[in-house]
């Protein structure tokens, strides 16, 4: 939900000025996103009116209650039928928001991106400072040998899966409710907040803990959020956008280009002869 000073005439544009000179004077920004990033890939969140923790699972046991390890060791047989139906989108694409994340990472200006999400988006856009706090559906392993598998072999087994080398239980390297994040993913989320000089927020509520308690560790207050609902830091913060994540993310790192050459320089190609240029015109030297 926008707030009242989004409503007004030029305030979006301003907010987006405001944010490219923020990103534009900061060398070392760290990116911390939730379920809104994956939302705009056709990927449902956990928490919204039309979030998962809302929907029919399908069973007689609610959403909330399915993805705990408790549940996953009771009745793994059920946890997996709601975990195929409802966790893993093999088809869902990167949108803006991972693209230009990649973007601003190539360029040398982003430390980390922390991600709670679990789908490997991030990655297949092609961001390699990725922290995954909650683990990730494209890593799975026997609990019994630790042989590693796919998501295609969870996907494509029936009932409970198992490892074809041992016949131990094969299962998602995801952090369900009651187990513990990976203590080193937190310690190197940490490390680099403390080093930031630029935190951006986005596509979370920030009510999922420890995540949520992330930018106490910026030893400044150079914190952006961008989510459509509001959040406890938004007054803190030194920038709030109450806009999609990906709109806003594309519209403030744009391509990166190339000025084309001057009119003067010969063309390679044509032996000599100058080549007509459009002096309007850049280039674009990537198609992220």
């Amino acid at each position: 939900m926008e707030t009242r000073l989004d409503r007004y005439d030029g305030a979006r544009e301003k907010k987006f000025a405001q944010l490219k000179q923020l990103i534009a004077e900061s060398e070392r920004i760290v990116f911390l996103g939730g379920a809104g990033v994956s939302t705009e890939s056709g990927i449902p969140d956990f928490r919204s009116g039309h979030g998962i923790f809302n929907q029919d699972s399908g069973l007689e046991y609610r959403p909330v209650d399915i993805i705990s390890h408790s549940f996953f060791t009771k009745h793994p047989e059920e946890f997996f039928d709601f975990y195929r139906r409802k966790l893993c989108y093999p088809d869902a694409k990167p949108n803006k928001a991972h693209k230009a994340l990649v973007r601003l990472e190539r360029r040398g200006k982003l430390l980390a991106v922390i991600t709670q999400n679990v789908d490997n988006l991030h990655q297949l856009a092609g961001s390699i400072k990725t922290i995954e706090l909650h683990g990730s559906v494209c890593r799975n392993y026997c609990m019994s040998c630790g042989a590693k598998y796919t998501l295609d072999f969870i996907l494509h087994s029936e009932g409970v899966p198992k490892c074809t080398e041992c016949g131990g239980m094969v299962r998602p390297d995801i952090v369900l409710y009651e187990e513990h994040l990976d203590h080193s993913n937190i310690d190197r989320a940490v490390a680099a907040i403390e080093k930031a000089d630029l935190m951006i927020i986005g596509g979370t509520s920030l009510t999922v803990y420890p995540a949520a308690t992330f930018a106490q560790f910026l030893p400044h207050d150079r914190v952006v959020i961008i989510n459509k609902s509001s959040t406890y830091l938004d007054l803190q913060a030194m920038l709030t956008v109450h806009d999609s994540i990906g709109d806003v993310l594309d519209a403030t790192i744009p391509k990166r280009v190339r000025k084309n050459p001057p009119a003067d320089v010969p063309d390679k190609k044509s032996k000599g002869e100058k080549k007509a240029v459009d002096p309007g015109k850049d280039i674009a030297e990537d198609g992220i």
